[in-house]
């Protein structure tokens, strides 16, 4: 940032692509030459530093991401707490963080033990569990386990706080950064346009907001890692590379093995694979690419091959602003596949069933 704000222009290398060559002594003075020189002939690769405004907004959306996960650990150690007390609010409640399950815990806290009492501060889907609920809720909760319930919501109390703050925060400084911007069906462009009916150009965020399984929180975080300005990358290719989320190819004679992807950016990972687990859980393209794969490679790589699909079609949102996402279906393979491929699949499978099948035509069968 020093060297930026004297006007350098100042590229960030990997240490392995400026190693000096064995057998020569090594003095800073030799290795700045050596770099020096590197860098005359166009042999250093720069790495991917993204411009001031985004590298401002990813230390927001880093904090967001930690204090989330920092919340998600106070859930868990309350229900901990719930647990040896003999409550067990989780096992007939999806989760801890519900109105239902506030309640609950809250006339805990107040001094409530009946079990049918507690149970009936349940409100929508849950009120036709009470009878589970008012069984789980019959435990051994004593005074200290109150005090240290109350000290753990309130520490949740405050992490949602922090978080709604950021949150509020991350929207205006992408609000103002001009490649973000949308723009209305009259051409004007600035905070807040392109949201309105007919605008040819929508809001960042607002396009992958569009993507399957991706929410506005998940966009703000996708924007805050690789920036706006996709000719960086040049290709989705580069993109998915830079990300990791392709495997590597190693070749030796007439042998081919694939390598692991590697770590990559563990936020923006992070993030994709939330996105990607959403979306397999959906009836679309997404969904049903999942499936496929899962059925075939596991779960784990097909939710790694939907993170890569989604953050292609990332590149592509971002690369042209005018660009929006199109769902193809569940059904895009299906059509996809030829009618003499789908015979084919259906006929080996049968045949390794140990049948023996003879194909005929409907019209000739008649």
């Amino acid at each position: 940032m020093v060297l930026e704000a004297a006007g350098l222009r100042v590229q960030l290398v990997n240490a392995r692509s400026v190693k000096n060559v064995p057998g020569r002594a090594k003095t800073d003075k030799k290795d700045a030459v050596w770099l020096a020189k590197l860098t005359e002939r166009g042999m250093l690769r720069p790495s991917f530093v993204p411009p001031h405004e985004i590298r401002r907004l990813r230390e927001y959306t880093r904090l967001r991401a930690d204090l989330v996960h920092e919340r998600t650990r106070y859930w868990a150690r309350l229900e901990k707490l719930l647990e040896r007390a003999l409550i067990k609010i989780s096992s007939v409640a999806s989760s801890l963080d519900t109105l239902s399950a506030r309640a609950m815990i809250e006339a805990l806290i107040a001094g409530q033990r009946n079990p049918k009492a507690l149970a009936d501060l349940a409100i929508g889907k849950l009120r036709v569990k009470r009878a589970a609920l008012a069984e789980a809720l019959d435990g051994r909760f004593e005074p200290h386990h109150g005090e240290l319930a109350r000290l753990i919501l309130d520490q949740i109390d405050a992490l949602t706080a922090q978080i709604d703050q950021l949150t509020a925060r991350i929207t205006e400084l992408i609000e103002a950064i001009p490649a973000a911007q949308g723009v209305d069906a009259d051409g004007t462009t600035g905070p807040g346009a392109g949201t309105g009916p007919g605008a040819p150009v929508l809001p960042a965020v607002a396009r992958l907001d569009e993507i399957t399984g991706c929410g506005v929180i998940a966009a703000q975080a996708v924007v805050a890692e690789i920036g706006l300005d996709m000719a960086v990358f040049g290709t989705p290719g580069r993109l998915v590379s830079w990300a990791r989320r392709c495997p590597q190819t190693r070749q030796s004679g007439t042998k081919t093995t694939s390598g692991k992807a590697g770590k990559g950016n563990p936020y923006l990972n992070g993030v994709l694979g939330e996105i990607a687990a959403s979306a397999a859980r959906t009836d679309t393209f997404l969904g049903e690419r999942y499936r496929r794969l899962a059925r075939r490679r596991g779960k784990r790589k097909a939710v790694t091959a939907v993170a890569r699909s989604i953050l292609v079609i990332i590149f592509h949102l971002l690369a042209n602003p005018e660009a929006r996402f199109h769902d193809l279906g569940p059904d895009f393979y299906d059509n996809r596949i030829s009618r003499e491929r789908k015979i084919r699949n259906h006929v080996r499978q049968l045949q390794a069933l140990g049948l023996t099948v003879t194909v005929t035509p409907a019209e000739d069968a008649a």
